[in-house]
């Protein structure tokens, strides 16, 4: 795993590691926001993203307060049309419920994506699914709302890359019209 930031953008303060994450905890020096960015790269089995995300919950609800931008492979679905073509894994409702109710509970959102539905192919192309996902809390949200996912095309990984922009103009003051009668 893999986390930069600019140095004239972003003050690193701590991190924690964990098995399938990394967090930085720091502040945001324009907007002297604090927040927290975490990689998460989740494993297949089910057991294992449980144990994530509940280690993932206990450290959002001891730092409630920050910006939160979760971003990478979480390895799981939020509902069934995220995933298309043959499976081998089976039913995944557990999977879904989980992952949809750890979404829920630490009150976070998915920036809408744009560009490419899927964001995993497997080899042949037989399967393909959104695993990848970039999850915002409000105080994120409040600060920085135009937000998108951009999902790059597939190059090096059976993953694609997502960028995230947000695309908040300030087009200056708005013009002055009358409409004389």
């Amino acid at each position: 795993m893999l986390i930069t930031w600019h140095k004239e953008a972003f003050r690193c303060d701590s991190h924690v590691e964990g098995r399938g994450f990394i967090s930085i905890f720091g502040q945001h020096i324009i907007s002297k926001i604090k927040c927290v960015g975490v990689n998460v790269y989740a494993t297949c089995n089910l057991n294992d993203k449980v144990t994530l995300w509940e280690e993932l919950t206990t450290i959002k609800n001891a730092n409630k307060n920050l910006a939160w931008c979760l971003c990478g492979v979480f390895n799981a679905v939020r509902c069934e049309n995220e995933r298309k073509g043959k499976s081998e894994r089976g039913n995944q409702n557990n999977e879904i419920t989980g992952f949809n109710h750890f979404i829920e509970r630490n009150f976070l959102v998915e920036l809408p994506i744009v560009g490419k539905k899927y964001t995993w192919y497997k080899e042949n192309g037989t399967t393909k699914s959104r695993l990848d996902k970039v999850l915002l809390s409000d105080v994120w949200l409040r600060k920085w709302p135009m937000g998108k996912q951009y999902v790059q095309p597939r190059e090096v990984s059976d993953h694609c890359a997502i960028v995230v922009k947000c695309l908040a103009k300030d087009w200056g003051p708005r013009s002055f019209r009358t409409i004389d009668s």
